[in-house]
């Protein structure tokens, strides 16, 4: 496959229709877990164009980051702190439409204003985080919920 995404809508949900099968093309025959994630956070970019995305993958009782798309970020981040310290010890999905009214936010940059940060589980256990900020207020949705989990419960299995 080409290195060149295609969407024909601007709706939310066709777009997430769209890259799933683009993402697995691009993904799927490439065993480097770091060029696999440095394409999924410029994938997600280029389709919603979302402020920043990025990688946080778990190494002892730290997130450590990983490859992303944006301006510079926090390079560590403690179990149990912020909304990507959150998610990962309690094992969900977080989302957040304030990131200002999110008890213990991280601010990597005080341009996020809404945030999703989704677990990556694998063999039960969480290896990492998704971490995605908008510089908009409640910007993610359910739909987002439920389609960035799904891609990323593929996704985990290429890392």
């Amino acid at each position: 496959m080409a290195e060149t995404l295609f969407f024909s809508s601007t709706s939310k949900d066709k777009r997430y229709a769209e890259l799933l099968p683009q993402l697995q093309a691009l993904i799927e025959t490439e065993e480097n877990p770091i060029a696999n994630m440095a394409n999924f956070c410029a994938a997600l970019k280029e389709a919603f164009g979302w402020f920043w995305i990025g990688f946080y993958m778990v190494a002892g009782e730290e997130l450590i980051l990983g490859p992303f798309q944006g301006p510079v970020a926090c390079t560590r981040i403690a179990k149990g702190k912020g909304v990507c310290g959150t998610a990962w010890a309690q094992e969900k999905t977080i989302l957040v439409e304030d990131v200002e009214a999110f008890p213990g936010h991280i601010a990597c940059s005080a341009l996020s204003k809404s945030e999703i940060v989704v677990p990556l589980k694998k063999n039960g256990a969480v290896i990492g985080v998704l971490d995605i900020d908008s510089t908009e207020l409640a910007t993610f949705d359910l739909l987002d919920q439920t389609q960035l989990e799904k891609i990323c419960q593929w996704f985990v299995t290429r890392l």
